[in-house]
């Protein structure tokens, strides 16, 4: 390896402030802020989103039915389709 390239790496207290969880990994992230964990002090980096709080991970997600473009066709028009012409 070349001397003097590569970034820091270092281990980084991550903050999910939606789940006020911490992740504590590896990172070469650069921040000014620290805090302390079990009496040790890390970096900190806050997130809004992890997997503790995004709703796929939680199972909190809403699926939406999707019908393909023949359904929403036949479903708007059905009405003219069942019409039926009287002969006079």
């Amino acid at each position: 390896m070349k001397p003097n390239i590569h970034p820091d790496y270092q281990v980084v207290a991550f903050h999910d402030t939606a789940a006020d969880s911490y992740f504590i990994i590896g990172s070469t992230i650069k921040t000014s802020r620290t805090v302390e964990i079990d009496g040790k002090t890390y970096p900190y980096v806050p997130i809004d989103v992890s997997s503790d709080s995004h709703p796929f991970y939680t199972g909190k997600q809403k699926t939406v039915a999707t019908d393909g473009r023949v359904a929403q066709f036949n479903r708007r028009f059905k009405s003219l389709s069942t019409v039926k012409k009287e002969k006079v």
